[in-house]
């Protein structure tokens, strides 16, 4: 069976002095299938979006504010992770510059900026905890990485460098 994921983004916006990232904690929707959890921000890709005007689109809606510089840090495929056991497949970036003040909470949660180094203490989906330390690390390379699912729960990580 081809591989046929669901294609999205993941945005990581830091602060000015670096020190913090701006999160969404998922606490506005009873149904919604990260309820509790923090993440970046981020969403599937329209059909007629490359990965970088997806990205900048979704922290628009999600954040009102403007992307003016972005990292591209690594991708990840996750087979199973969908709430009905889809495949995705994300683009993960860091968004070192920004315009505009971000909202307090859209229609999925609060925004919240949090310390860097305090990202790992927060409810996060198990799997975050694996590759976030690759997405804030001082090595330039992207990674990428493969992290399979079932049942709403992580199975395995690998990546590479290259």
């Amino acid at each position: 069976m081809p591989y046929t994921p669901i294609v999205a983004t993941l945005g990581y916006v830091l602060s000015p002095d670096r020190r913090e990232v701006l999160l969404i904690h998922r606490n506005a929707r009873d149904d919604d299938h990260h309820l509790g959890k923090y993440n970046g921000l981020g969403g599937k890709l329209d059909p007629d979006e490359d990965v970088v005007t997806g990205m900048r689109r979704e922290i628009r809606e999600e954040a009102a504010i403007e992307c003016e510089e972005l990292q591209l840090r690594g991708t990840i495929s996750w087979p199973g992770f969908g709430k009905a056991g889809e495949d995705w497949f994300g683009f993960l970036f860091l968004v070192t510059r920004f315009s505009g003040t971000p909202l307090a909470s859209n229609p999925e949660g609060t925004l919240e900026w949090v310390p860097v180094e305090r990202i790992l203490e927060l409810p996060l989906w198990d799997g975050d905890r694996h590759f976030l330390p690759l997405v804030f690390d001082a090595d330039p390379r992207a990674f990428h990485g493969v992290m399979p699912y079932r049942d709403g729960g992580m199975l395995s990580w690998t990546y590479s460098r290259i």
